[in-house]
C-alpha cells in the first residue's frame, strides 16, 4: 500500500471515530505518518484536557485506525 493510500485508510478511520470525539466536545485531526508507519494526531477541543484521553487514543482512535490500516503500527497523540 502506498503512503497515500494509507493516509486515505487513517483519514477514513478518523472520520468512522469523529462523531463519537465530537460528541463530547473533542475532535481529531491527523498530523502525519512516517516510514515506519506510525501515525501522528492532535486531540483536539475537549479532549485535550481529558482525563481519559489516553484510554480514548488507545481503545477508540488506534484502534479503529488498525481496522481500517493494519499496517500501522502505533499512534501517537502530539498534544497542543
Amino acid at each position: 500500500m502506498t503512503t497515500d493510500e494509507l493516509t486515505i485508510e487513517v483519514q477514513r478511520a478518523l472520520e468512522e471515530i469523529r462523531p463519537f470525539l465530537k460528541s463530547d466536545g473533542g475532535d481529531i485531526k491527523l498530523i502525519g505518518i512516517t516510514d515506519d508507519r506510525h501515525v501522528t494526531v492532535q486531540l483536539q477541543g475537549a479532549c485535550v484536557g481529558c482525563t481519559v484521553n489516553q484510554m480514548t487514543l488507545r481503545a477508540g482512535v488506534e484502534t479503529t485506525i488498525k481496522k481500517f490500516a493494519p499496517q500501522i503500527e502505533t499512534v501517537t497523540n502530539i498534544g497542543l
